[in-house]
């Protein structure tokens, strides 16, 4: 009888050798994992995924091929649970809820928070949303149904319905016997909510207060009245700016009739600054929600869009250098030069644009100072103009010893500047009163300024200058 060698199985790297220096998943450890799939040894692929926290496990997925994240889903359906989910790119996941029957969907909707699962939800199809509803629980159904009537982007849809309430005749005893003894309460939270009969928040009392608090004092003796109060159909970005301001850990959510309904906390806002200051970003440029996993039809759709606005803008521009052939035709290097003024006013104007956007995101910039901002760039337009308007026109002189051009591409720097700047501020504080988001169209606008101006200021001054060859 012949002795078999013992199967060999391979351990599992620790979860810390498979990142690299930028903490990020190796390109090696990535196609170790599709391999294992394409392969179908699914248990092994379950070795080396098992490490990894819910995080880098979403990352993985974002990280694979197209179409290979339905068979790595097939593969780690065990692990693919809500966890994972609520750190996904939207779009990836979008892709994997797909590929769920709707009792599947319920199931991983019923492990996360509200604010998660209504994440998830809310992105459905109608005839979708109705069938993983109807797979939930009563309680959990109900819940999401609440936070679906809420606007979109409000901190109705962001707020978590499980929290911690006590009336304010407990003593601490009260309470602490009360966390200890409830199972079902929520574990992740960082303040008590002390509430009124009518359930009205009066106030919060931070765990650490209760842990250092002897049993027998009464809540309403510790607890802290003052507190920042959200409004259930808030937007999410003013939230946000409540959290950053006051420096919140969370909050209470209160509806019209000033009850307590839920509670935001500031792990949910963290991701909401990282959204709406990229998505600013993003909407400057005309490119969309930017993302490499968005469907290339739609990205194509949205920038299209854009270009076509601004090749409009650029036509403007372009017959606004028409009026001048005559003039360019006696002087061949002012072709040459115009580009330079209008290019020089776009960044400009980019700059103060990109200055009053985030001012106004960040409710920096608002009606009581609004005059005082304009007179600011308005200084800092002439500033430049000159600095720049004078370098250049020094150059100009040097290079071609041409003293009149020299003045007249000053000038036309000097002016085009203060349009830039005037434009930068003007343009999305306008857009802003008209309850536009500045965000989205100022720089069409401030781009089309400074182009036109560029070109009318340097041509017409060189025209009214009469310079020739």
């Amino acid at each position: 009888m012949s002795e078999t060698e013992p199967e060999t199985v391979d351990t599992p790297a620790p979860a810390q050798t498979l990142h690299d220096e930028d903490d990020r998943l190796k390109s090696t450890f990535i196609d170790a994992v599709i391999a294992a799939v394409e392969a179908g040894d699914v248990e092994g692929a379950r070795a080396l995924v098992r490490p990894l926290h819910p995080a880098d496990i979403a990352d993985l997925f974002e990280l694979a091929p197209q179409d290979m994240r339905r068979p790595l889903a097939t593969a780690l359906a065990e692990m693919l649970d809500g966890d994972v989910l609520a750190e996904m790119n939207e779009w990836v996941r979008d892709e994997l809820i797909d590929a769920l029957a709707p009792h599947e969907v319920a199931e991983i909707a019923t492990q996360l928070d509200t604010d998660d699962a209504v994440a998830i939800i809310e992105e459905l199809e109608e005839e979708e949303q109705r069938a993983v509803l109807r797979a939930m629980e009563p309680d959990d159904r109900a819940a999401i149904e609440e936070a679906l009537s809420y606007p979109e982007e409000s901190a109705g849809r962001l707020m978590q319905r499980d929290l911690i309430a006590v009336p304010e005749h407990w003593t601490v005893g009260d309470v602490l016997d009360y966390l200890r003894g409830n199972e079902d309460l929520t574990t992740d939270f960082w303040e008590v909510f002390v509430v009124d009969a009518g359930h009205h928040p009066i106030g919060t009392c931070k765990l650490s207060w209760l842990m250092r608090t002897p049993r027998r004092i009464a809540i309403g003796d510790v607890m802290q009245r003052e507190q920042t109060l959200i409004p259930v159909d808030m937007d999410q970005e003013e939230v946000a700016l409540r959290f950053q301001k006051y420096a919140l850990i969370s909050a209470a959510v209160v509806d019209p009739a000033g009850r307590l309904v839920g509670m935001i906390t500031v792990d949910d806002i963290v991701h909401i600054i990282q959204e709406e200051a990229g998505e600013d970003i993003l909407k400057l440029s005309g490119a969309g929600d930017g993302d490499i996993n968005e469907p290339i039809l739609q990205t194509v759709k949205v920038r299209l869009s854009w270009l076509i606005v601004n090749l409009g803008t650029a036509v403007i521009a372009a017959s606004v250098v028409g009026l001048f052939q005559g003039t360019i035709a006696k002087l061949v290097v002012l072709a040459v030069l115009m580009p330079i003024v209008s290019g020089m006013g776009g960044n400009a104007g980019t700059q103060t644009m990109a200055v009053a956007v985030r001012a106004l995101a960040l409710n920096q910039l608002t009606s009581s100072n609004t005059a005082r901002m304009i007179l600011r760039e308005f200084r800092i337009a002439i500033t430049n103009g000159l600095c720049i308007g004078g370098l250049l026109g020094v150059s100009v002189y040097l290079i071609y010893g041409n003293a009149d051009l020299g003045i007249v591409i000053c000038l036309a720097m000097i002016i085009n500047n203060i349009t830039a700047g005037l434009a930068g501020i003007l343009v999305p504080v306008c857009l802003d009163k008209a309850g536009a988001d500045p965000a989205v169209s100022s720089a069409v606008f401030v781009t089309t300024a400074t182009d036109v101006m560029g070109f009318f200021s340097f041509l017409g001054l060189a025209a009214l200058w009469g310079l020739h060859g």
